[in-house]
């Protein structure tokens, strides 16, 4: 068990310096907004309407990055009150990493697509086919109507349809339905909920965090791993249609998730941009092997080898790793260092894994530390 222990530490080392990396400098783009963003409907009333009720097609990017403007401006009263342009609301990680995923191409057919461009503006249409657009329809329409479920467009006269792709049948499309078929809606509407009866949120930045800022981040964290662990069964047939290195960096992403959300990891305007800047900008083929694939960064070619080896390594360990980290994570203080260390650490490298070693050990042996992230044990 210590050769299983030390290869845990030392990956848990890597995670922190690579997520480090990707918070190392402050993104020089004061307005790194999605792709389109200004096109991207602002109220309902903005989307189609047919006989009283509001048409939205979550298969057009335009559309889909409309419902993310939607739910960032209704929570704007509960989570950004000072701040211009609402640049401190959590749920800013949502748009921001969808229109990633657009801007790389991942959006689209990938048995059409060029293989190393990227999309065009001029094609906002999303492929059912897609492995990533399925993801993120889970992070996306489940949310959204986990906010309509929840009350936050009490008194819009209209019903809300959302449209349904001919050729698939791997979504729900109402508040019913998405109930039915998984948790994922009911987490979503625990979150929104949560944050109409919470105080006015100070400022959601990297540590410190208050008490109610870390409650919130957990509400919002649970929902966004409930919701990729409903998606990943039900998407899972298109990774057929991907790279191999494609493939497994899609997985590998998802499962990263889980370890952010144990740390409460802000997902904040700058906080997201800082740390989505260094992956990957286009879809991976078959002869990229980071970390000598050339027409990538070394940030880039860097942050692929650490997932890759996270991923092996828990996925070798049962679990074990992340079980670890969750421990690490799982008091206010652990999480609060946790932050601390994904922010700060690259700024010394040096003394970082003697640092990490001895907080995440010293934190998973704390005997009072009894309630684990998202249902880990």
């Amino acid at each position: 068990m210590m050769t299983i222990c030390g290869v845990t530490m030392s990956l848990s080392l890597w995670l922190v310096l690579a997520l480090c990396s990707a918070n190392a400098e402050v993104s020089s783009h004061s307005e790194n907004y999605p792709p389109m963003w200004e096109l991207a409907p602002e109220n309902l009333t903005d989307f189609s309407i047919q006989n009283e009720k509001v048409i939205i097609n979550p298969w057009d990017y335009v559309e889909r990055m409309g419902m993310y403007k939607i739910l960032l401006n209704v929570t704007a009263p509960f989570l950004d009150m000072k701040e211009p342009d609402n640049k401190r609301n959590i749920l800013w990680g949502l748009p921001l990493q969808h229109g990633w995923q657009f801007h790389t191409g991942r959006l689209q057919d990938p048995s059409t697509q060029p293989l190393r461009g990227q999309n065009s503006e001029d094609q906002t249409s999303i492929s059912t086919k897609s492995w990533w657009a399925c993801m993120n329809y889970y992070l996306a329409v489940i949310p959204f109507l986990g906010a309509v479920d929840a009350g936050l467009f009490g008194g819009f006269p209209f019903g809300i349809v959302i449209t349904r792709p001919d050729e698939s049948t791997d979504f729900c499309y109402s508040i019913e339905d998405c109930r039915t078929s998984s948790k994922a809606l009911d987490e979503w509407r625990a979150f929104f909920e949560s944050i109409k009866t919470s105080n006015e949120i100070s400022d959601m930045s990297v540590p410190p965090l208050s008490k109610e800022e870390d409650e919130v981040l957990s509400y919002m964290w649970r929902a966004h791993v409930e919701s990729i662990n409903a998606a990943l069964p039900r998407c899972s047939e298109r990774l057929r249609y991907l790279s191999g290195p494609e493939g497994s960096f899609g997985k590998e992403w998802a499962m990263t998730v889980e370890f952010l959300a144990a740390a409460n990891f802000p997902t904040n305007f700058q906080s997201t941009n800082d740390f989505q800047k260094f992956l990957p900008n286009r879809m991976l083929v078959e002869n990229d092997k980071p970390p000598n694939i050339p027409d990538f960064s070394e940030e880039e070619n860097r942050v692929l080898s650490i997932l890759k080896l996270i991923n092996q390594v828990n996925t070798f360990t049962g679990g074990f790793l992340l079980r670890l980290w969750n421990k690490a994570m799982c008091s206010e203080q652990g999480r609060a260092a946790g932050r601390n260390l994904l922010q700060n650490m690259i700024t010394d490298p040096h003394l970082a894994p003697q640092t990490i070693i001895k907080i995440i050990t010293e934190l998973a042996k704390n005997s009072a530390c009894e309630v684990q992230k998202n249902g880990q044990s």
